[in-house]
């Protein structure tokens, strides 16, 4: 079935797509909530018309994502402290939510839902991507820590440091 999209959906694709469903989704679901109407010809060429009037404004909201898109490539890489098990697996997982905080803390307004991020559930680097527009969007690498793993490194030193000191005053 194929279906003009009226606004976003996740997933599937932005305002004034083209995409073939099933025809279930599109009739049960897409059509009766107003996120789709069906494409045919009367309806392309209002499609066509319409997109060709909106042009400049389609322009605009793409510079912007894109200006959005170069501050965001410009921070600094995200820390998430959180807590972990011994062998190093995290309680839970890390998740668009989290990253979404993190971005919102640096000034960022990100709505969650258009950041994809792969199951993170052990410490370490991973990237996130934010799709700012269809033809846009930048990744975000992030690390994750255990939630206490500064306080014990300079205390891991520190016993290092006292035989030395030991053998010093001997």
């Amino acid at each position: 079935m194929e279906l003009i999209l009226k606004e976003n959906v996740i997933g599937l694709g932005y305002k004034d797509d083209i995409v073939n469903v099933k025809s279930g989704y599109g009739r049960n679901y897409l059509i009766p909530t107003g996120k789709a109407v069906i494409a045919s010809e009367s309806a392309k060429k209002m499609l066509a018309e319409e997109l060709k009037q909106r042009a400049h404004k389609i322009a605009k909201i793409k510079a912007d994502a894109q200006a959005v898109a170069d501050k965001l490539a410009t921070i600094e890489p995200i820390v998430i402290a959180t807590k972990v098990s011994k062998s190093g697996s995290i309680y839970g997982s890390v998740n668009n939510l989290h990253i979404a905080e993190e971005l919102a803390k640096r000034g960022f307004e990100i709505d969650r839902k258009i950041i994809a991020v792969k199951d993170v559930k052990e410490v370490g680097s991973y990237t996130a991507v934010v799709k700012l527009h269809k033809e846009i969007s930048v990744e975000i690498p992030f690390t994750v820590i255990a939630e206490g793993e500064e306080a014990p490194a300079p205390a891991a030193e520190a016993p290092a440091e006292t035989p030395a000191e030991e053998q010093a005053e001997a």
